[in-house]
């Protein structure tokens, strides 16, 4: 028979990090960054992904802080915050070649791992009695960077700078002109009219009048030609009736002078 009075067993079907609810009233993880949380979050999971052992020496990369969601210009600056409170310990890696790159390890302090009964936990975030301490602490270490770290970080700008440099002079500039675009940059535009004179009629008006003079569209100018009256065209004072008959002569000339070196040229073919 079942008794009504049976202890109650709760279980939780995951893995779980434990947090304790002085740590989570304590000054110090009020004041905690949205960074900082995120930073403390990831150790967390690793320590997890080593079933609870390997505190102190946990490696979490850069890349893993980037793929979980930090930025990765916020990284330092909240693992220093974590630090200065007392819920991480770090030990600093180094950068460099393969053969010689380290990751740093980290550790919680506040975790309750398999090696908890040996190394139980230190909780440096009690030290911290107010919420002002805490502020000011984690401000000072958010602005506390490392010499040798940032030293590095310029001469590597630096580098990319002259490698940037270098390259842009073998890039080809794009705001050159070919010759091509300068030809067609330079298209002939018709002339415009001259006050003074009349416009001829074309040769197929033999014989015409002022009116049909007139009635014509000025001549376009090809390139190379005058801004001056066409061939043919009269003169101020002239009468349009022989202004007419000198371009219908001069287009007879013409069109004389075209038909001779066609037949010319039809000989030379069938010479060929």
């Amino acid at each position: 028979m079942t008794s009504a009075f049976a202890k109650r067993r709760n279980s939780i079907s995951g893995q779980f990090a434990a947090r304790t609810i002085e740590m989570l009233e304590s000054p110090a993880y009020r004041v905690l960054s949205r960074a900082a949380h995120m930073v403390i979050s990831r150790v967390e999971i690793e320590l997890g992904h080593h079933g609870g052992n390997d505190n102190d020496n946990l490696p979490v990369t850069k890349g893993d802080f980037v793929q979980y969601g930090i930025y990765h210009h916020s990284i330092a600056p909240a693992v220093r915050e974590a630090e200065a409170l007392g819920f991480l310990r770090v030990k600093r890696g180094r950068g460099g070649n393969a053969e010689h790159r380290t990751p740093s390890k980290f550790g919680l302090t506040y975790a309750y791992h398999r090696s908890a009964k040996r190394s139980p936990p230190t909780d440096e975030w009690r030290q911290i009695k107010t919420v002002e301490e805490a502020e000011a602490i984690a401000k000072a270490a958010r602005k506390v960077k490392d010499v040798r770290a940032v030293s590095l970080g310029k001469s590597g700008a630096k580098k990319q700078k002259r490698k940037t440099k270098a390259g842009a002079g073998l890039q080809h500039v794009s705001g050159m002109e070919t010759s091509t675009e300068n030809d067609i940059s330079r298209c002939w535009k018709p002339a415009p009219q001259v006050q003074g004179w009349k416009p001829a009629p074309l040769s197929i008006f033999r014989e015409g009048t002022a009116t049909e003079a007139s009635a014509e569209p000025a001549p376009l100018h090809g390139i190379g030609h005058n801004q001056g009256p066409p061939l043919g065209s009269a003169a101020v004072g002239a009468t349009p009736t022989l202004a007419a008959r000198g371009a219908a002569q001069t287009d007879e000339e013409r069109i004389a002078e075209a038909n001779k070196q066609r037949q010319a040229n039809q000989d030379r073919y069938k010479e060929v």
